[in-house]
């Protein structure tokens, strides 16, 4: 008996001593462009989100009623290129993940979010959703919209309309030409930037209106000289990535002295390509920029650097930061990881920033899942200048606010009819 008793004591003293099972993590797929001629843009990303996962984990995880759990970055790399993209959909789905984030092509996201559709209809049980932190062709909300899929970034029209906004008081700007990639997004920034052109400024002629290769282009100065040989004084592109930064070198090494008006010109060099010839001339538009110059911003700036420190990987969002707080606020409202169930808790759901110390808020629009967020337009100055305290990228040049657009302005009508579930 003493033995059996013995024997229970030791059983029962393994039992509390030994390490607690580790908790399932909660799997997040990153499908993006890892690789190729914007795989910087892909890795920028990537550090983003990283960030955003190691700052949910670090304060324990997710909340769920089994006991927290932390959060899985997975990494696919598509090469930026939508079959590839499909291909590895199923991979991350095949290894658990039941979220998928992509951003950096609006073609890609269309067929993913038309995978998604049929996939969540024929495997119930393997439910996923998307979400999507820069794919801003309109349509995405629109007549394509899906309730799988949640949008994070302002669309190119919410975009378009502040810097049109301020294009109108621009009132030295009399030519203005043109330029885009050749593809959905690239394509409906044209189409709607000459629109909105010709109702708040209808004295200024649209010079060129020019689409490119996505991505192959190694040269933009022929491009270029047909810009400066059309007298443009100012040039409106959603172009992104390299093909964004190229065509800034270009500009410069011409010669072309025109004012930018920009989807994304506030990082991936190109404040560097330009230099001294960018002040008052490279315009950009997003959520948050690091000069927006209140003490949260600040701290959230600084503790971006300091966790990635390099000049060269300073690239932060405040909106992929967001998403991730909200998909983690939407679990924890939803006590469960199940896709359907995290996108009905995610429709309606306001962030009010706190995770975040203050410094970004916004909510989820439930009609068409478009996140509903403030908006900043900004212009290149020399670093240490007023309203410009820190640069990007350690080029020496920084961003001021030039206009502010509050939420409830920045949303856009919508004409989504989705399919609820």
């Amino acid at each position: 008996m003493r033995h059996q008793l013995l024997a229970l004591l030791l059983f029962a003293l393994g039992l509390a001593t030994a390490p607690a099972r580790a908790a399932k993590p909660i799997k997040l797929a990153l499908i993006e462009g890892l690789s190729g001629p914007f795989g910087n843009a892909g890795e920028a990303v990537y550090r983003n989100l990283i960030w955003a996962v190691e700052r949910v984990n670090a304060r324990g995880g997710v909340a769920l009623p089994g006991g927290a759990r932390p959060l899985q970055l997975l990494r696919y790399d598509s090469k930026g290129g939508a079959e590839e993209s499909l291909a590895l959909l199923r991979s991350a789905i095949d290894q658990g993940a039941g979220f998928v984030l992509q951003g950096n092509s609006s073609a890609t996201a269309a067929a993913l979010i038309e995978a998604l559709n049929k996939h969540n209809e024929r495997e119930p049980q393997h439910r996923a959703l998307l979400l999507n932190y820069s794919a801003v062709d309109p349509a995405l909300t629109n007549e394509r919209c899906s309730f799988w899929h949640f949008r994070f970034d302002a669309h190119a029209d919410m975009r378009l309309a502040a810097l049109t906004d301020q294009l109108r008081e621009d009132t030295g700007v009399k030519k203005i030409y043109l330029i885009g990639q050749d593809y959905s997004f690239g394509q409906h920034v044209l189409r709607r930037g000459r629109e909105m052109i010709a109702a708040k400024r209808p004295d200024i002629a649209i010079v060129g209106d020019e689409l490119h290769p996505v991505g192959r282009v190694k040269d933009f100065l022929p491009y270029v000289t047909k810009i400066k040989a059309s007298g443009a004084q100012a040039v409106l592109t959603g172009n992104w990535g390299n093909d964004l930064t190229l065509l800034i070198k270009a500009a410069r090494d011409i010669g072309l002295e025109a004012r930018f008006y920009t989807f994304y010109g506030n990082g991936l060099g190109v404040p560097a390509a330009l230099g001294e010839a960018g002040i008052d001339r490279v315009l950009a538009v997003a959520e948050w920029h690091p000069n927006v110059g209140t003490a949260s911003s600040d701290r959230f700036y600084a503790a971006f650097r300091e966790r990635f420190p390099r000049p060269e990987d300073d690239y932060v969002h405040a909106r992929m930061q967001a998403m991730v707080e909200v998909l983690a606020a939407a679990i924890e409202r939803a006590r469960s990881d199940e896709a359907t169930a995290v996108a009905r808790a995610m429709e309606g759901l306001t962030y009010d920033g706190r995770s975040l110390g203050g410094v970004h808020q916004g909510v989820m629009r439930a009609a068409d899942h478009q996140f509903i967020q403030p908006l900043y337009v900004s212009v290149m100055k020399k670093a240490g200048t007023p309203g410009a305290r820190f640069d990007n990228e350690g080029s020496g040049y920084g961003f001021r606010t030039l206009r502010f657009v509050a939420a409830n302005q920045a949303a856009q009508p919508h004409h989504c009819r989705m399919q609820r579930y």
